[in-house]
């Protein structure tokens, strides 16, 4: 009975899908501009996982509240707006970057390029991700000239 049982449970174990596993890369805080509170983050999210998954929160004791943001255009105008969740395909990735999706962070304590920045990512399926991202200075746009 009990070598019944065990093969049981190992077969749904096996047959069960691998779950998501979701790595934060290249992760960064952009420095303060002089006199905002505000400020981002960016990182690429890889699932390495056979199920999709959604970033659906974040957070940071170094922040008042962070939110999950996009870029969106209207009519020739470039729009920030808050969204609900970032999707992460299974096998794949997605980009957090300058004029796409990213993490606002707001009204943001002391930020130092030597200190790293706590943030807290968690998705729908449970999973917790604690960075200690670099902060850097803002890098102009590519292509942009002033």
């Amino acid at each position: 009975m009990f070598k019944r049982a065990f093969y049981a449970i190992l077969t749904l174990l096996l047959a069960a899908p691998a779950l998501a596993k979701v790595e934060a890369v290249d992760g960064y805080v952009r420095l303060l501009p002089l006199g905002s509170p505000n400020t981002a983050a960016f990182m690429v999210l890889k699932n390495d996982g056979d199920k999709a998954v959604t970033l659906t929160a974040v957070a940071s004791p170094d922040a008042g509240r962070a939110e999950l943001h996009t870029h969106l255009h209207e009519n020739g105008v470039m729009k920030m707006r808050q969204v609900e969740g970032i999707a992460i395909p299974a096998k794949g990735e997605v980009a957090l970057q300058p004029g796409s999706f990213h993490i606002m962070l707001f009204e943001v304590r002391a930020l130092s390029q030597d200190t790293p920045f706590p943030l807290t990512l968690t998705l729908d399926d449970g999973q917790t991700i604690s960075l200690s991202l670099p902060v850097k200075p803002v890098e102009p746009m590519k292509g942009m000239q002033h």
